[in-house]
Parts: structure tokens; C-alpha cells; sequence
């Protein structure tokens, strides 16, 4: 694909649709139908995950995955992206692996395929491009942003946040992916569990077998050599990009991240 802003021009995927069968503890905050209409430090985070993506110059084509366009038509910002075609909604399916694997579908789809998250409300434009570009200059089917703890607790050293353990140390995902070839699209069905590893260690057990459970367990790898070692279990190459802003893996799942990134993005206004 062209260049602009000196990287590839995604199409950028944000997932914004609900969590089926539950109630949301964040969207209760402001007694919202959907967590992507809370306002964080007087923003929706819908239009957060859009505008940083609009800003970083890396994304020529924006989908919204949610339940129905008319979730954003609550959003007088989205209803103008829409309109002039900033954003397209794609219908949201029950869980992040059949999202994806639906809009692989879509034969108007064209890679490299960036993720995102409407509650990853801390992303900069700078975050983006950087991964973007880093994932652009990769040779893997999938990339992955990871920031280490580190820097995590260098912008956060009171938050009682959680990492996942390695042998060269803690890391935290920041909701962030590229796709860069057709092949990499299977990648979607590590999600079918419901993600959640950390949380829930019984589903890497689930997705990648008892092996990898007791190596991660034990912290027997390195998150380098995990990512090889699930790239030949999974036939495709999956690789970590670093990234070194603090707040990139905080996204708003809970009413405790939830003020964290209200301070965040307050101090940062």
C-alpha cells in the first residue's frame, strides 16, 4: 500500500462492540449503553481510538467493529466521520476472533490489518506510527505491542497493575496488533477462548496446550522465545514489538483504570 507520514497505510480495525451477556462496570459509571460512549476526561473513547488513528497518518481505511451504526450516531463526531467517510462500521460478531475472521470475509479488505480497542484511551499518535512502522519493517505474519513493566511502573510505580511473567521479566500487551498477510488472519482464533490469559491461566491451556501452561508458569522463557515457540505451534510468525510509553498498555476496563486514565489524560491536557 502507499506511503504517507513515512509508513504503510493500514487498514485500521477498531473494536468497540460490547461484552456479550454482561454488564459493564465502566459503562455503569455514566449509565451508558455501551463502554465505548464513556466519556474520559470529557471524550468519548470511541472518539479517542478514532482520532489518534486519524492522527498518527499510518491508517487509510478506519472500520468500527460494534453492533449497529447507530451506537455511533449517539456521538455528533462520529456522525460526521461517518457521513464523510472517515469511519465505516463492520457488524460485530460474539467474540474478537469471529469479528476478525468475518471482516476477513469482506473481499474489499485490504492488508496490512491494524487492531485497536476503543477503551485503549491512552494511545498517542506517536504510539501508533511508531508500532506501525515497526511492525511495517517486520518480516512476521502477526506483530504484537508489548510494553516491559519497567516502564510501566516508571509512569504508574503506585498502580496495582498486572503482568504477564517471563523469564527476562514482566510485560504488559497494549491492545495493539498488526496482520500483515492473509495467513496471519488465523491468528484470530487464539482470541476464541476470550483472551484474558493472565487473568485466566486455564485458557492458555485451552489454546496452546499444557506445555506452554507449565513454561509460562514457571517462567521457563523468555517472552522472545514464547513468541517462537507459539509461532511454530501456530504455523505462522508471530513477533513482540517493544514500545517504551508507560501508559500504552493502561486500557479502561475496570472503574480503578478507569480514574488512572482520567488523571492520565488530565495531566497530559
Amino acid at each position: 500500500m502507499s506511503e504517507a507520514g513515512g509508513g504503510t497505510r493500514y487498514t485500521a480495525l477498531v473494536l468497540a462492540a460490547s461484552r456479550q451477556g454482561s454488564e459493564d462496570a465502566v459503562a455503569q459509571l455514566q449509565q451508558k449503553s455501551h463502554k465505548c460512549l464513556v466519556e474520559v476526561d470529557g471524550i468519548t473513547m470511541i472518539e479517542r481510538a478514532v482520532q489518534v488513528l486519524l492522527d498518527s497518518e499510518r491508517c487509510g481505511r478506519i472500520l468500527v467493529s460494534i453492533e449497529s451504526e447507530s451506537i455511533l450516531e449517539q456521538v455528533p463526531r462520529c456522525q460526521q466521520w461517518l457521513r464523510d467517510g472517515s469511519i465505516e462500521v463492520t457488524p460485530s460478531a460474539a467474540n474478537m476472533a469471529d469479528s476478525i475472521l468475518k471482516l476477513a470475509e469482506d473481499d474489499s479488505l485490504q492488508l496490512p490489518l491494524l487492531i485497536s480497542t476503543a477503551d485503549s484511551v491512552l494511545h498517542t499518535p506517536e504510539l501508533i506510527a511508531e508500532f506501525a512502522d515497526a511492525s511495517s519493517a517486520s518480516a512476521a505474519d502477526v506483530t504484537v505491542a508489548v510494553t516491559p513493566e519497567a516502564v510501566v511502573r516508571s509512569g504508574y510505580p503506585d498502580a496495582d497493575l498486572g503482568f504477564f511473567e517471563f523469564k527476562d521479566g514482566g510485560y504488559s500487551f497494549s491492545n495493539l496488533y498488526a496482520m500483515r498477510t492473509a495467513k496471519a488472519l488465523e491468528a484470530a482464533n487464539i482470541f476464541r477462548s476470550g483472551g484474558q490469559f493472565r487473568k485466566r491461566p486455564q485458557r492458555i491451556l485451552q489454546t496452546f496446550g499444557v506445555w506452554n501452561l507449565l513454561a509460562y508458569k514457571f517462567r521457563l522463557r523468555s517472552i522472545e522465545d514464547t513468541f517462537r515457540k507459539l509461532s511454530r505451534k501456530l504455523g505462522l510468525s508471530l513477533e513482540v514489538v517493544e514500545l517504551a510509553y508507560p501508559f500504552g498498555s493502561l486500557d479502561v476496563d475496570n472503574p480503578k483504570t478507569f480514574a488512572l486514565a482520567e488523571a492520565t489524560l488530565r495531566e497530559r491536557r
